[in-house]
Parts: C-alpha cells; sequence; structure tokens
C-alpha cells in the first residue's frame, strides 16, 4: 500500500497591493476505499477562515476571501496520502449485455452529465473514426482501453500549444496538447459510444526508478464507467489504467469542474504565478523528509504581463484572476 506525500503550492506576487481577493479551492483530495488520507495540511498568506462544502459531483470545495491589500497570496497544500491497487475489470458478461446494460443509463442520475457530447465541427468525423475502432463483439472495457491507446498513439504530448481556451476542434486538429486536453478527447470518443466518461484532476506520483508525463505538477485523466464494475480510471497521457500511483482530487464533466484554485481580485492586472508540486513517496522517505521534499521540476515563473506561450493550468489561473478586475 503506496504512501505519497505532496506538497503543491501557488503563489501570485503582484505588482502593487490588491484587495477583496476571493478564490474557490479543490485541492482536498478524494477519500473512498482505495484512497486514505491519512494528514492534510492547508495554509494561506493572511490565515484567511476557508468555508468548504460538497459539491454536486462529491468533491470537497473550499473558499476563503483575503479582505486585507496584500503584494502576494501562496497557498500550500500538504498531503499524505495511502492508495490501494484496483483489480481490472473481468469480461464475465457478453458483450451484447453490457453495451444493452449502458444504453439504460442514458436517463438516469448521475450518468446523464458524463454522456452529455460537446459539439464541435470536428464530432461527425470523430464518431467516423471511434466507430471504425471499435471492434465487433468487443467489450466496453476494450473498447475504453483502446480508445486511450488511440489517443496517446495519435497525440503528440507538446507543453504551451494549448490554453484553457483552445477548444475541441483545435486540439482534433493539431492532434496536440497536454494531459488536460489527452484527457477532453478521450472523454469525447468515449460518450459518442455510450460510455459514461468523466474528468479527474489530481497527481501522478512515481518513484526514482519510474518517470512518466504529468509528473511535477497537476495531472488529469479519465473515468469511464464498465458494467460489473464501476469507475475505470484511464490515462491517455501515458497509456496507462490509472491505479496505485494516482492520487484523485476531484472529478466532473471537465476541467472547469476540477479547477484546483481559481478567483477574483480588485488591483492592478500585472503579476507574476508560481506553481510547484512536489512528491515524496516511502521509498524515498529515508533520503528527504517531508518538508525537503525534492522538486520534480523547478518552479515555474511567467510574467502575466509579458505575451509569452504559457501552459493551461497556469493560463487558466491567471484569466479567471483577472476577469473582473478590470471592470472596477
Amino acid at each position: 500500500m503506496p504512501e505519497f506525500k505532496i506538497h503543491h503550492v501557488t503563489r501570485y506576487i503582484y505588482e502593487s497591493a490588491v484587495r477583496d481577493s476571493a478564490n474557490q479551492i479543490i485541492l482536498y483530495p478524494i477519500q473512498d476505499e482505495f484512497q486514505e488520507v491519512v494528514k492534510h495540511q492547508i495554509k494561506i498568506s493572511g490565515e484567511p477562515h476557508v468555508d468548504t462544502h460538497i459539491d454536486y459531483y462529491g468533491n470537497e470545495i473550499g473558499s476563503f476571501t483575503h479582505i486585507e491589500p496584500h503584494m502576494q497570496l501562496e497557498i500550500s497544500s500538504k498531503i499524505w496520502v495511502t492508495t490501494k491497487h484496483r483489480m481490472f475489470p473481468i469480461d464475465d458478461m457478453f458483450a451484447d449485455q453490457q453495451w444493452i446494460s449502458l444504453q439504460t443509463l442514458r436517463y438516469q442520475v448521475p450518468y446523464i452529465d458524463f454522456l452529455r457530447q460537446e459539439y464541435f465541427e470536428g464530432l461527425t468525423e470523430m464518431q467516423a473514426l471511434v466507430t471504425v475502432h471499435k471492434q465487433k463483439n468487443e467489450t466496453p472495457y476494450q473498447t475504453a482501453v483502446r480508445y486511450c491507446k488511440y489517443v496517446y498513439e495519435n497525440f503528440d504530448y507538446i507543453k504551451g500549444v494549448t490554453t484553457v481556451e483552445t477548444t475541441l476542434d483545435e486540439i482534433w486538429k493539431i492532434k496536440a496538447g497536454v494531459c488536460q486536453d489527452f484527457a477532453h478527447i478521450l472523454m469525447e470518443m468515449l460518450r459518442v459510444v455510450s460510455i459514461p466518461a468523466r474528468y479527474v484532476s489530481g497527481y501522478i506520483c512515481t518513484t526514482k526508478s519510474t518517470s512518466m508525463r504529468g509528473e511535477g505538477a497537476t495531472h488529469a485523466w479519465v473515468e469511464a464507467y464498465i458494467p460489473n464494475y464501476g469507475w475505470l480510471g484511464l490515462d491517455p497521457t501515458n497509456n496507462i489504467i490509472a491505479n496505485e500511483n494516482h492520487v484523485r482530487l476531484a472529478v466532473g464533466r471537465n476541467f472547469t469542474d476540477c479547477t484546483p484554485v481559481k478567483g477574483v481580485y480588485k488591483g492592478a492586472s500585472g503579476h507574476t504565478l508560481e506553481v510547484t508540486v512536489s512528491v515524496g513517496s516511502e521509498y524515498d522517505a529515508e533520503e528527504h523528509d517531508y518538508e525537503n521534499i525534492h522538486h520534480d521540476v523547478p518552479p515555474v515563473v511567467q510574467p502575466a504581463t509579458k505575451p509569452v506561450v504559457r501552459n493551461s493550468y497556469r493560463e487558466y489561473l491567471e484569466m479567471i484572476q483577472q476577469q473582473q478586475q478590470q471592470q472596477q
């Protein structure tokens, strides 16, 4: 049973004092039979009170307001979490029976949201493609794994080529992006064939001897609903089934439902954003205590006023922070 220690820091440094910063955080790991939170600490500069509630999809949401003028806002989340291995689905039903079972979910809550397709110009092309790749007598599980492999093999993992505003059409055309783009494409493919699919945000945790795309930052993957099994995690960025190395923060219809940090403030738009994610595990605990976990990647620092290509996650945070202040 692996134990991971994760430190996620989001830091804003403003060019002049800002005030009335209202924020929402989704940094509370899911707790269930496969994931147990041993300890969790959230520290926010200014020590504002954080109110929490459970949203429609079962995620714990925090909200706080920093009213006083401030030059910096830092949100630090430290997590100690243990995970358990999940058994893979056993296809002990005939394929036809499983597809019929999925059809009965079309008008059932909570599956409706996870079957609703997002229209885009390339949808017809996608529908034709998934039909070609769906083999006769294939079960939903086999189909989902096949589509995961298709995204992995046919889309290039390139940081900075997309932003949160990049549409499905653009991703479909350039065949490139980051983990959240891969997840959105896979979800759409699964929904086309009536497999409920939901977006998952969290972290991918590796040891010194292993490495995967998406480590050192927040990660995204998909969960597909498989009859007689439940929700199966699929990571198209790495072409693997999400298991004990994936720590889940939230689930939803898409990235917007699961954004780790978003908010607005009053003040000048110029600021610098730094986001770092550090991961340690039981395997390197003897060499690194939690307060000194090695950084998988160096901090990323981007001036908001400089026209540079940015990662989707950072772009989204900056966009949300500036949405309303220009109207003040």
